[in-house]
This record gives C-alpha cells, structure tokens and sequence, in this order.
C-alpha cells in the first residue's frame, strides 16, 4: 500500500499537492478532554489549513443520548455536512491539532454513513506547520452540498453486543485507553466511572500506533504492537476507548493493515464504567 491512500492516510505533501482541487474538502476535527482546557473552535478561527471546515465532534452527534460522542442519526449527519459543504462527489481529508486524535473519529464516521473517499491528515496541523505550509484565518466560503448517506451497521457495537461478544469470546475487544486506566490503577477522567476494563479485552494503548511527530506508524509496526498485546488479528474486532473517540485510531491502524472486520463500541468505557450489573476486570 502507498504512503498517501484517499481512504485511509494522506501525507501534508499530497494535501498540499491536492489543496486547490475542487472536490477535497478539508475538515478540522480538533477535540479536547475538558481537562485539556482548550478551545477548538478559538483556536480553529486563529489557524486553520487554509479552506478548512470546523467539524465539531460535540455537536454531530445523538443529542438523544447522555453519552458523550455517540453517533448521530443519519438525517443529522447529512444536515450537519450539507451546511459544512460537504457532499456527493467530494474528498474528505480530516486532520486535528492533536496529530492523530481525533480525526480518525470523524474518518469512521463518514465510513459509518457509507461515505469512503475520506482520509485522515498524517500528522495533523502541526505536521503541516512543521513542513513549511501556511494556516489561515479566514473562514472559508461555503455552499450547500446534497450528501447521499447510508449507515453500514456493521461499523457500530452497542452494550448489548458487546457484552455478548465478551461473555462469549465471539470478538477480540481491544481498548485503546492507557495502560494505567485500563488496568484500573488511574481515576478515570469523567466523574462516577468505575476502574477497569470490559472482561476478556484486550489493551493497545492508541498513543503507541502514532510516532512523535503525530504520524501513525508503519504498518509492520502496528501488527507487531497489537500482536505484543495479545490480538489475534485473524478474528473479528471491536475497537472501545473512553467515548469512542480514540477507539478509532486503532480501527484507521486496522484498516491501514488490511483487517477489514472492525467496528466501534460507540459507548465505550463511557457506558460501560456506568452501570454496575456490567462485569469489570483489574490487573
């Protein structure tokens, strides 16, 4: 597979050689842990990839839901994008500030919507700052755009699912938080959740699958760090974080090596640390 792939990764080079095009669209996709205490919208306005769109990971969302970041309904998301301009026939390429954070959750979120021409910037603005490309802040001119959306189930796992797979071994469950919260040594960072890891899961920290720089890594690397922790990758697997946020960087790593059978627990730890008749392992 080439370095710069319009369904998976695209270099700051092939963003650069593409900027101009006029069907790439380019989204800002930065999120925070409030803990973080940054703004992503002030800071969009200030420097931006120039003709970027602020996507905001807390607005498309189920507003019906108490769960932070679950997935909004299909009519939500095709309104949502019609008003970003985003459409039928576009390239979506996503980058974040962070690198690679929160950006490959809005690359599965398009792939969940039936959308596939949609790629993560490797490395995100600070790469593109690093290479020598310019940032903007003026706000990019925007028109409507008609999407055509249809939601592929099998990129989604609720609660019910994945307990199932869990208590049955159906499924490899891989955990994308850090060692210290899925072992259960470290508070979690939202108030009232319970220490530890769905029973049966696995843990590869997303942190591990992305260099310094904020680019994820080769792909014989990424195999070799889901392999030293444990995960069969010839079985299905289903991806889970704090709110399903960073739980996607290790779906875009899976699809970066070939393994096509991946999905989302959308609730997460989120859901799963909530309700005390849900079993929880420490180690």
């Amino acid at each position: 597979m080439s370095y710069s792939d319009s369904k998976t990764i695209v270099s700051t080079k092939w963003l650069s050689d593409h900027l101009n095009a006029p069907d790439v669209r380019i989204l800002d996709a930065s999120w925070y842990l409030p803990v973080a205490q940054r703004d992503p919208l002030e800071e969009y306005e200030e420097c931006h990839i120039p003709g970027a769109r602020f996507f905001d990971i807390d607005d498309v969302v189920d507003s019906n839901s108490e769960l932070p970041h679950m997935a909004p309904p299909l009519e939500k998301f095709m309104s949502r994008m019609r008003k970003l301009g985003v459409g039928d026939g576009h390239r979506v390429v996503v980058y974040d500030s962070a690198g690679m954070l929160s950006a490959p959750r809005v690359w599965w979120m398009f792939r969940l919507m039936g959308q596939l021409d949609v790629a993560v910037l490797d490395g995100g603005l600070m790469k593109w700052l690093r290479d020598g490309y310019d940032c903007e802040d003026m706000p990019p001119v925007i028109r409507d755009r008609h999407m055509t959306a249809r939601r592929n189930a099998s990129l989604i796992k609720d609660v019910t699912q994945v307990a199932l797979a869990s208590k049955l071994k159906q499924a490899e469950i891989v955990d994308a938080r850090s060692p210290a919260r899925f072992s259960g040594a470290e508070e979690e960072p939202r108030e009232g959740l319970r220490r530890g890891h769905i029973p049966n899961s696995k843990n590869v920290y997303h942190g591990d699958l992305v260099t310094r720089e904020g680019t994820m890594k080769p792909v014989p690397e990424l195999k070799a760090i889901f392999e030293a922790a444990g995960v069969d990758l010839s079985r299905p697997i289903i991806t889970t974080c704090g709110s399903g946020v960073t739980a996607c960087v290790l779906d875009l790593a899976l699809e970066r090596m070939g393994h096509r059978d991946h999905s989302v627990y959308d609730g997460s730890w989120s859901e799963w640390g909530m309700y005390n008749d849900l079993k929880i392992e420490t180690s």
